[in-house]
């Protein structure tokens, strides 16, 4: 797949998958072919995976569940915790120096 042109891997898509190919960059194209013909090959997840699976878009997909939980106060770092991050190869470190409430939204 790696040396295939991207049109010969739009219409390996079409064959395996019956619909148009989205329009995502080649390595998204790959990625999920190669995983498309090993579930061919190899067999898909098991039920019991398939209905947890489905339970839990269940339970997260209703209207009421928000979709970015808040942290709670007793969740944020307190004052004086460092915060280190290595991105790059570069360190970067932030201290806490005081913790903003954050209000409520008003609801109408």
């Amino acid at each position: 797949m790696a040396r295939a042109a991207t049109p010969a891997l739009k219409a390996r898509w079409r064959e395996l998958f019956g619909t148009e190919p989205p329009p995502y960059n080649r390595r998204f194209l790959e990625s999920r072919l190669a995983y498309r013909i090993q579930e061919l090959a190899y067999g898909g997840l098991k039920p019991q995976t398939l209905a947890r699976l489905t339970e839990l878009g269940k339970q997260f997909d209703k209207p009421d569940v928000p979709s970015i939980r808040k942290r709670t106060i007793s969740e944020r770092p307190i004052a004086g915790t460092r915060l280190i991050r290595e991105y790059q190869g570069v360190e970067h470190c932030v201290t806490v120096r005081r913790v903003f409430p954050v209000s409520a939204p008003e609801t109408n």
